[in-house]
C-alpha cells in the first residue's frame, strides 16, 4: 500500500512537472478559465475574507508560495471519458483481450482495468477541475454584494461587474461597488403588547440593547438583538414566548439617510381548530418537580415502587431507590415555586451528564390547563453499575527489544450511594532489555507492577458549605486518588507513591479551575549505583578526564575503564577534595563538579508535597473554530505545609540543613507557569497560530534545587522542532546529557497552516526559545540565566511540515532546522547546521499548539 502510494505521488509530481504549462488541458475552445477575482469598493480594492466568501466561483487554488494549481494540474491527469477509451483499447480488441486473458486471466484483467477507473476517479476527486468563467454566477456574486452591503446600512448600494477576457482563454473579473453614504439608527421605539413584557423592557431589557441610536444600520444586531430579548424573556418565565413574536418596523422615507425603527412584540398567538386569537403572555411557575430514578422504556407501562419527597421534590423508582435524594436534587436546577427559565434546564442537562451516572436524560414540561403553572418530569436512565476492561499490548524500543504489558479497570457507579465513581486499576508489565540476552540473568530482565485507586464525587468535598463561593451551576466535583507503582531494571528502579486530593469547576463554559488541594509524590530510587550505566554521556565524559590525569588503578578495570560505582565515586571524590592534578579553575574539574551535582540530584529521593492552581480560559466555540484563544496559567507551591510543621514539632535538620520525613528530605519550592495561544483565521484554509510559554520554578527554604520531575525541558515535537526532546540547552552550555533540564523556561512559536489537496495541508513554522538555571545551586555560568542579557541565548528553529487530516485525528510530520544555536560561540551562530543532514524530524498527533 505504502509503495503504491508513493509510486502515484511521484507520478503526480512529474505529470504536473511536464504539463505545468498546460492548465487549460480541460478547458474547451469557446470556455474562459477564471484566474482572479478582483472586487472595488469605492474606488478602493477590497479583498478580504468577507467579500471573498461572496463569490460564486473563484479561480482554481494554489499552492502558497509556489503559486501552483496542483489540484488543476491532478484533475488534468484523468481522462474525462476512461469508460469508453477502455471500451475501444481493450474490449473492442478480441486479440488483446485474449493476449491479456491469457497473460493474467479473465478475473485478474476486470480488476486491472477496474484499478484504472478507481485511479482515474481518485484523480477527479482528489483534484479539482477548472472554474470556468460563467456570467450567471457573476451576475449572482454582483447580487451578494449589493445585499451585503445592504444588510450593513448602504441602502443606496450600486454594483456591476466587468469581465475581462484574454486572447489565450483566462478571464478575471471585476466587480465594481458603489456604496454610498451609510443609514444611521436615529430612533428606536417599543410596541409590546403585553404589559408585563413592555414593563420589564423598560425596566431592564432596554439598557443592554444591541441597536444604538447614532451607529450605522447593521442587519446582524437585529437578529443579535431579537435572539438577546427572547433568551431574557425564556429566562423570566415566559414559557410560551419565542422569537417569531419580535419584529422590526423600519422607516426610511424622508428621513436624510436615517433610519428609524419600531420594535414590536405581539402577544401569544392561539391557534383553535376553527380559529386563531392572540392574548397577552403570562409568566408561568412550576408546580412540581417529578424526578424518575431508574426509568427505563419497558418500565414506561409497570407500577412505580419506590417515592420520596425531599426538599420540594418528587423522586419516584420502579425498583427500590438508590441514590441519596440530595445527590439528584442538588444536581435539578428546575425548583418548584420558581418562574420558568430555560437556562435552568440547561444546566440541569448539564450537571446531570457530568455525573456520569446516568445516560443524557429526558426533561419534559407539561403544562397545567388550570393555571399558569408547569410540572417538569425528569427520567434518568441509570448506567450499568460496574464496567471492567481489560487491555494488553506488545511494545518495543530502544531499551527493550521486547515488552508485554497488561491492565486492567473496574469501574463502579454510585458507589455510596451518591452518584460517586469509585476506579479501580492495575497495571503489570514484563520486557527484555537489549543486553539480556548476553546476562545470566533472565531473559525478562524488565518488570512494572502497579495499581491505583480513584473517587469522583460530584461535588466539592468540604467541611462546610461552599454554595456561595461556588455555586452548583458551576458543576464542581471532586477527586481523590491513591497510586503506587515499582520498576525494576529500567534506569535506576523506582518506587513511586502519590496521592490526590482535587478539586474540579466550571465558571463559565469557557473557564476551566482545577485546585490541588494535597498532591503528594514520593520516589525511591532503589539502583542508584546503576547512575554511570544508565546515563552514559555522563559517564564517558568522566572516565576520559580519568583516563587523562592517571586515576587511581583501584579505580579502573582491565581495560583502563573506570568501575562503577567504586571508581566513578572514588575518582570524583578525589577531583573535589584536590587530591589530584586538577585545579578548581580547570575545565575539566568544573566538568567532575558538573557532573557530581547532576549524580547527586538524579539519584536523591524525592517528597514532594504540593498544592497547586491551575485556570484555564478556552474562547473555542467548537471543534471547526480556526480563530479563538485559550489562556493557561498554573501556580504551585511545594513544602510550606511540611516546613511549618518541622519548625512548630522543633525537628533537627541534616547535615545539609535540610529537614527530613521518614530519612527524605522533602522538596520546597514555588512554580509558576504561562501559557498562552492564539489562532486567527485567515480565510482560504489558511491558519495563523502563535505560542507564548514561560515557566519559573524556584527552589528556596528545605531546597536548592527542583525536583527532576519538575524541571523544564526543552525540544521536541510540540516544543523547539529542530531540536530533539531535552537536547536543548540550559542556556550556551555544550553538555552531552542524555536529558538537558532546568528551572526556568521560554517558549516562542509561529506558523502559518495552509491546505495543499483535500485532506492534506502544510506548514511553515519558526521556534524559539531555552531553558536556564536561575536560583538555584548549578554554578555554570553558561547555564544560568542573568538577565535580558541571557536572552542572546534564545535558541530559533524553523522548517515546514505536512499533516494529513483523518477528520478523527490529525498525522502530522515536521522537519525542524537549527537556524540559530546558542551553543556555538557568539557571532557564530546563525545557520551553523541548517541542512538535511542535521535536521530533526518530527512525528506527532494534532497540531503541536
Amino acid at each position: 500500500m505504502n509503495k503504491t502510494l508513493k509510486n502515484i505521488f511521484i507520478y503526480i509530481g512529474l505529470s504536473c512537472l511536464v504539463t505545468s504549462c498546460n492548465v487549460m488541458k480541460r478547458v474547451k475552445k469557446s470556455d474562459y478559465l477564471l484566474t482572479e477575482n478582483t472586487t472595488i469598493v469605492n474606488g478602493k480594492k477590497n479583498n478580504t475574507e468577507d467579500i471573498s466568501n461572496l463569490y460564486y466561483q473563484k479561480p482554481n487554488g494554489k499552492l502558497p508560495l509556489l503559486g501552483t494549481p496542483l489540484r488543476l494540474h491532478i484533475y488534468n491527469l484523468a481522462r474525462p471519458n476512461i469508460d469508453s477509451i477502455l471500451q475501444e483499447k481493450i474490449y473492442n480488441n478480441p486479440r488483446k483481450v485474449a493476449w491479456k486473458t491469457k497473460l493474467l486471466s479473465r478475473k485478474q484483467l476486470e480488476k486491472d482495468i477496474e484499478s484504472r477507473k478507481n485511479l482515474n476517479r481518485w484523480l477527479k476527486e482528489t483534484g479539482e477541475a477548472p472554474v470556468i468563467v460563467d456570467e450567471v454566477k457573476t451576475q449572482k456574486t454582483a447580487t451578494n454584494l449589493k445585499n451585503y452591503y445592504f444588510r450593513n446600512g448602504w441602502f443606496d448600494v450600486k454594483t456591476s461587474y466587468e469581465i475581462a477576457k484574454g486572447e489565450d482563454q483566462r478571464a478575471t473579473v471585476t466587480y465594481n461597488v458603489e456604496t454610498g453614504d451609510p443609514y444611521i439608527i436615529d430612533s428606536l421605539n417599543a410596541k409590546i403588547s403585553t404589559p408585563i413584557i413592555d414593563s420589564l423592557y423598560q425596566q431592564k431589557l432596554k439598557k443592554g440593547s444591541l441597536i444604538k441610536k447614532g451607529e450605522r444600520y447593521i442587519e446582524d444586531n437585529f437578529s443579535g438583538e431579537r435572539e438577546r430579548l427572547t433568551t431574557a424573556l425564556r429566562n423570566s418565565g415566559f414559557y410560551h414566548f419565542g422569537q417569531d413574536y419580535i419584529s422590526y418596523d423600519i422607516d426610511t422615507i424622508g428621513t436624510n439617510k436615517k433610519v428609524n425603527t419600531d420594535l414590536v412584540i405581539k402577544n401569544r398567538t392561539i391557534r383553535n381548530e376553527d380559529s386563531t386569537s392572540r392574548v397577552p403572555f403570562k409568566v408561568y411557575k412550576i408546580k412540581e418537580v417529578n424526578v424518575f430514578t431508574d426509568y427505563k422504556f419497558e418500565n414506561k407501562d409497570l407500577t412505580l415502587k419506590d417515592s420520596t419527597y425531599y426538599n420540594g421534590f418528587n423522586l419516584y423508582s420502579f425498583d427500590k431507590l438508590k441514590y441519596k435524594p440530595k445527590t439528584l436534587t442538588d444536581a435539578i436546577f428546575i425548583t418548584k415555586g420558581d418562574v420558568f427559565k430555560d437556562i435552568d434546564r440547561t444546566r440541569t442537562y448539564r450537571y446531570l451528564s457530568n455525573l456520569n451516572t446516568f445516560r443524557y436524560p429526558t426533561i419534559d414540561y407539561i403544562e397545567n390547563a388550570n393555571d399558569t403553572t408547569l410540572t417538569v418530569n425528569i427520567m434518568l436512565s441509570p448506567e450499568k453499575k460496574y464496567k471492567l476492561g481489560f487491555r494488553f499490548d506488545v511494545t518495543q524500543s530502544n531499551i527493550q527489544t521486547i515488552g508485554f504489558s497488561f491492565s486492567t479497570g473496574l469501574n463502579i457507579k454510585n458507589v455510596f450511594r451518591g452518584a460517586e465513581t469509585l476506579e479501580i486499576s492495575a497495571l503489570g508489565s514484563i520486557g527484555a532489555s537489549d543486553d539480556a540476552g548476553n546476562s545470566k540473568d533472565q531473559f525478562f530482565d524488565i518488570n512494572e507492577v502497579g495499581a491505583n485507586l480513584r473517587l469522583t464525587i460530584p461535588r466539592l468535598f468540604f467541611p462546610t458549605n461552599t454554595e456561595k463561593i461556588i455555586p452548583k451551576y458551576m458543576t464542581p466535583s471532586t477527586r481523590i486518588s491513591f497510586g503506587a507503582t515499582s520498576q525494576r531494571n529500567i534506569g535506576l528502579d523506582k518506587q513511586t507513591l502519590n496521592g490526590i486530593f482535587n478539586y474540579n469547576w466550571y465558571p463559565s463554559t469557557k473557564v476551566t479551575n482545577n485546585l490541588d488541594l494535597f498532591n503528594i509524590q514520593f520516589v525511591k530510587n532503589l539502583n542508584t549505583a546503576n547512575y554511570f550505566g544508565v546515563y552514559q554521556n555522563s559517564y564517558n565524559r568522566l572516565n576520559t578526564i580519568a583516563q587523562t590525569y592517571n586515576s587511581n588503578a583501584s579505580y579502573l578495570d582491565e581495560d583502563g575503564n573506570l568501575t562503577y560505582p567504586e571508581g566513578t565515586d572514588g575518582f570524583i571524590s578525589d577531583v573535589l577534595n584536590n587530591n589530584t592534578a586538577l585545579t578548581p579553575d580547570d575545565d575539566n574539574y568544573i566538568d567532575v563538579s558538573n557532573i557530581s551535582q547532576r549524580e547527586q540530584r538524579l539519584t536523591e529521593d524525592n517528597l514532594i508535597f504540593s498544592s497547586s492552581f491551575n485556570y484555564t480560559k478556552d474562547r473555542r466555540e467548537n471543534i471547526f473554530d480556526n480563530d479563538f484563544s485559550i489562556l493557561r496559567f498554573k501556580l504551585e507551591f511545594a513544602g510550606n505545609l511540611l516546613s511549618n510543621l518541622s519548625k512548630l514539632a522543633g525537628a533537627d535538620k541534616n547535615e545539609n540543613d535540610q529537614y527530613e520525613i521518614f530519612g527524605v528530605a522533602f522538596s520546597q519550592y514555588i512554580k509558576g507557569e504561562f501559557d498562552y495561544v492564539k489562532h486567527w483565521d485567515l480565510g482560504k484554509k489558511n491558519i495563523f497560530a502563535v505560542r507564548s510559554y514561560f515557566g519559573i520554578a524556584v527552589p528556596y527554604g528545605n531546597s536548592n534545587s527542583i525536583p527532576f520531575s519538575k524541571s523544564f525541558f526543552a525540544g521536541g515535537p510540540n516544543d523547539n522542532r529542530a531540536w530533539t526532546a531535552y537536547n536543548l540547552g540550559p542556556g550556551s552550555s555544550k553538555t552531552t546529557n542524555e536529558f538537558n533540564e532546568a528551572n526556568f523556561k521560554i517558549n516562542l512559536s509561529m506558523e502559518q497552516r495552509f491546505n495543499i489537496l483535500g485532506n492534506l495541508n502544510g506548514a511553515l513554522f519558526v521556534d524559539a526559545g531555552n531553558i536556564w538555571n536561575v536560583f538555584d545551586n548549578v554554578e555554570d555560568e553558561d547555564a544560568i540565566f542573568s538577565g535580558f542579557s541571557s536572552l542572546k541565548d534564545i535558541a530559533i528553529g524553523s522548517g515546514f511540515g505536512l499533516r494529513y487530516d483523518f477528520k478523527f485525528f490529525i498525522l502530522r510530520g515536521d522537519i525542524g532546522f537549527k537556524t540559530y544555536d546558542p551553543s556555538y560561540s557568539l557571532g557564530n551562530r546563525w545557520f551553523n547546521d541548517y541542512n538535511f543532514g542535521n535536521a530533526v524530524y518530527n512525528i506527532g498527533i494534532n497540531y503541536p499548539f
